[in-house]
């Protein structure tokens, strides 16, 4: 069993910066891909940023130069800087962690963060 806390989230006003933190605990003998997702009010659920294994990064286009998504190993967690937030940012943030168990990977997702972002 593996358990994923996430924190960080709150109210900034246009133009400032959060830290997400995303922890796992548990069950784990090594972790794969981690990703950040966000689903804004009547909007599906869409990928944030990802980061692999060996610490290539991707990030959707309305975001890129502005979030950081990086990993610690040592503490199974995933961290998404965001800088210069704006309105269109608000959402529930949801880090997906992929967990190798012996031959298998599974997915695990947090419970949600909310940002919110005023102008």
């Amino acid at each position: 069993q593996v358990q994923l806390v996430e924190s960080g989230g709150g109210l900034v006003q246009a133009g400032g910066s959060l830290r997400l933190s995303c922890t796992a605990s548990g069950s784990i003998s090594s972790i794969n891909a981690m990703d950040w997702y966000r689903q804004a009010p009547g909007k599906q659920r869409e990928l944030v940023a990802g980061i692999t294994s060996r610490g290539t990064t991707t990030y959707t286009d309305s975001v890129k130069g502005r979030f950081t998504i990086s990993r610690d190993d040592a503490k199974n967690t995933v961290y998404l800087q965001m800088n210069s937030l704006a309105p269109e940012d608000t959402a529930v943030y949801y880090c997906n962690v992929n967990v190798r168990h012996g031959f298998t990977t599974r997915p695990y997702w947090g419970q949600g963060t909310q940002v919110t972002v005023s102008s």
